[in-house]
C-alpha cells in the first residue's frame, strides 16, 4: 500500500470507520484546506493562530510530532455554522464530526507539508487531487 493510500485509509477511518460509510468526507475536508473563499490551507492556518492554537497547527505543518487538538477547538477555529452544514450534509452528529476531523485535520495538514512548508496554488492541487479515490478496474 503506498503512502497516498495508507493517509487515505487512515483518513477514512478517522472519519468515520469503514471507508465509504461517509463518502463525501474526504472531500470535505480537502475543501477546508483548499477554500479560496476562506484562505485555503493559509488561511485554516491563520484560523488556528487567531484562536490561539498557533503552536498546534504549527507542529502539524513542521517535521516534528503533531500536537493533539480537542473537538471543541476544532469548533471554534471553525464555526458552529460551518461545523452544521458539512454535519447535515454528511448526515452525522456536529459533535460527531468535530471530533473526526481532530483526527484527520492534523494528519491531513502533515501529509500536505511534508518538508515543513505550506504549498500553495498548483502543488498543494495536485496533494490534494493525489489523495482522491481511484476509480476500480473496469
Amino acid at each position: 500500500m503506498g503512502l497516498l493510500d495508507q493517509l487515505s485509509s487512515q483518513l477514512s477511518s478517522a472519519l468515520g470507520g469503514a471507508s465509504g460509510q461517509h463518502p463525501g468526507l474526504l472531500g470535505h475536508v480537502a475543501d477546508l484546506v483548499n477554500n479560496p473563499a476562506t484562505g485555503g490551507l493559509d488561511g485554516l492556518v491563520q484560523a488556528f493562530h487567531a484562536h490561539g492554537l498557533g503552536g498546534v497547527v504549527s507542529s502539524w505543518i513542521g517535521t516534528g510530532p503533531n500536537q493533539p487538538v480537542t473537538a471543541d477547538q476544532i469548533s471554534k477555529v471553525l464555526g458552529p455554522e460551518r461545523i452544521q452544514m458539512i454535519a447535515t450534509k454528511l448526515g452525522v452528529a456536529p459533535e460527531t464530526l468535530t471530533a473526526q476531523l481532530a483526527t484527520a485535520l492534523p494528519a491531513l495538514i502533515n501529509h500536505l507539508t511534508p518538508n515543513g512548508t505550506v504549498p500553495s496554488g498548483n502543488a498543494l492541487q495536485q496533494a490534494l487531487d493525489a489523495l482522491k479515490p481511484k476509480p476500480a478496474p473496469a
